[in-house]
């Protein structure tokens, strides 16, 4: 069925410029014809993958059960994820800190080792995330979410001093110098979102930060200190500011940025979101704290958004939908060298800040869902992985060309279409719904001095019912619950297989080129691979 399908929508011819198609007048209108011209022999250099530095998981307890280490061992091997943040380290469920009858204060690391060790196993590192705090810490009883993260400041800095310094002499001793010297540690999450995620005061963060950035240090001069993670892109330049002025370390600013027009916390998706219509939306805030950090003092730091997306709500159906697979390309690619890292949030639908969740696909962050079921974004980054580690000079806006030095080429090009109608509609009513998407026209790739010879040609797809399993679960009638044969067959139409195949012979002077239909949102991944 899915080749078929293909070839009725690939269907090839060449044409000199343009292609027509009818407007509301019933005439035929001109579509320019896009055209991606690439040369073999022209290298813009390594090709940066900041997009695939880091990816966030929901909270440090998710990260103990069996679904979660297996979904998570699977998005690492096929998008290729180095890092992970998540929320919830320091939080009860974790066992991490108690007192004595006498005040005194008692350490508990095994649930953070199994899930460590577990990271370890398959590869990646923690991008630890300071946080929430410890009940018996606390200075107040004010938490978030179902699992209740206790967001006040600690009632004694100095014993929250001393177990950010504990516990990372207990990580250095585990895992070696060598080892935690890659790791990054972040001051909280969000702390400009008070009471939400933080009761205090902006001083009080800055004290919080000055705390822990002394303990970490204190173990180790080398090991790298940052923050603020707030919400929107706030606090950069006043963070620096305060370090600056008090002499306090800092390696890196992080913070964090959604595509949607108003809010920044609603974890149960009730007051509705909109996707912004601003084309810069996410990528302009990137570029802005870039900007910010340059025109510091510190204008070398590192800078991770360690947070990003379309919508900042677990509930928001964009996160489904097709349209998040151009979203997220759209996005990195504007962003270019500005950051460090764009960490993607989340990586599965095992994620309960309003608890578990009761539909196969509800709107969460993820990648996966709950059964790991492969959404089209995460298609989108399994395409970015497949991208080899030299990018060739392209002037087109919506594609990468890279190659390997096997003469292997690959080209990952797309439409964006932002269709959302606007402020009368919310995300919550628009992306539910079943969205054919319109064409876009042609696109024609002209790659040329590649190398003469036989090359097996791979052509992958992401798009309107095409590894787009919500259409699939759409047309299955919305289901509140899956049987193992609907899950098992969701992930068959939609497994992510090239949608053609076949051997090519490229001759001497000659270019490969390929002809495209192309529809609103669609996501192509073309492979040459030398034989």
């Amino acid at each position: 069925m899915k080749m078929n399908r293909f070839y009725l929508f690939l269907i090839t011819f060449m044409i000199a410029g343009t292609v027509f198609a009818k407007g509301k007048t019933n005439k035929p209108v001109e579509v320019p014809e896009r055209v991606i011209t690439v040369d073999f022999n022209q290298v813009k250099g390594p090709l940066n993958t900041m997009f695939k530095e880091c990816v966030g998981a929901g909270r440090a307890n998710e990260g103990l059960r069996a679904d979660w280490q297996q979904q998570l061992a699977v998005v690492q091997k096929e998008c290729g994820f180095k890092y992970i943040r998540m929320h919830g380290l320091l939080t009860d469920d974790m066992a991490v800190y108690r007192e004595d009858r006498n005040g005194n204060p008692e350490y508990n690391y095994m649930y953070i080792d199994v899930l460590f060790d577990y990271l370890q196993s398959i590869g990646m590192k923690p991008f630890v995330e300071l946080g929430f705090m410890p009940s018996a810490l606390a200075s107040g009883n004010k938490t978030i979410f179902w699992w209740r993260g206790n967001v006040t400041p600690p009632k004694d800095y100095e014993k929250w001093e001393a177990l950010i310094r504990n516990l990372t002499q207990h990580w250095t001793e585990r895992y070696g110098e060598k080892e935690v010297k890659t790791w990054y540690f972040e001051v909280w999450n969000e702390p400009n979102l008070s009471p939400g995620f933080w009761s205090g005061t902006q001083a009080d963060y800055f004290k919080l930060y000055a705390y822990s950035a002394k303990a970490i240090k204190s173990v180790n001069p080398a090991y790298r200190v940052g923050g603020p993670g707030t919400a929107g892109a706030a606090w950069e330049s006043e963070m620096i500011d305060f370090c600056a002025k008090n002499n306090h370390p800092i390696d890196f600013i992080s913070t964090h940025s959604y595509g949607v027009k108003q809010g920044f916390l609603d974890e149960h998706g009730n007051s509705g979101t909109v996707l912004s219509k601003d084309p810069m939306s996410v990528s302009g805030d990137v570029l802005q704290s870039r900007k910010e950090i340059a025109a510091s003092t510190m204008p070398n730091l590192e800078l991770h958004y360690t947070e990003w997306s379309a919508s900042y709500t677990p509930a928001d159906p964009i996160h489904d939908s097709y349209h998040e697979a151009a979203y997220i390309l759209e996005k990195i690619k504007q962003v270019g060298d500005a950051a460090n890292s764009m960490s993607y949030w989340v990586f599965t639908d095992v994620f309960e800040e309003s608890g578990p969740r009761f539909t196969p696909f509800h709107g969460g962050f993820g990648l996966l869902n709950t059964q790991g079921i492969a959404k089209p974004a995460f298609y989108a980054y399994q395409y970015l992985n497949k991208l080899q580690n030299t990018e060739l000079v392209n002037a087109d806006s919506r594609s990468w060309a890279s190659k390997d030095d096997k003469g292997n080429v690959q080209l990952l090009l797309w439409d964006f279409t932002n269709t959302h109608p606007g402020d009368s509609v919310n995300n919550q009513v628009y992306y539910i719904r079943d969205l054919p998407s319109k064409s876009k026209g042609k696109i024609k790739v002209d790659l040329s001095n590649i190398p003469e010879g036989n090359y097996a040609l791979e052509v992958y797809q992401i798009g309107y019912r095409c590894n787009d399993a919500f259409s699939t679960y759409l047309a299955m009638g919305k289901p509140s619950q899956l049987t193992k044969t609907q899950v098992e067959q969701i992930k068959r139409q939609n497994d992510g297989s090239p949608v053609a195949k076949e051997i090519i012979a490229i001759k001497p002077g000659a270019p490969f080129t390929k002809e495209l239909d192309i529809r609103e949102n669609d996501v192509f991944f073309i492979n040459l691979i030398r034989l």
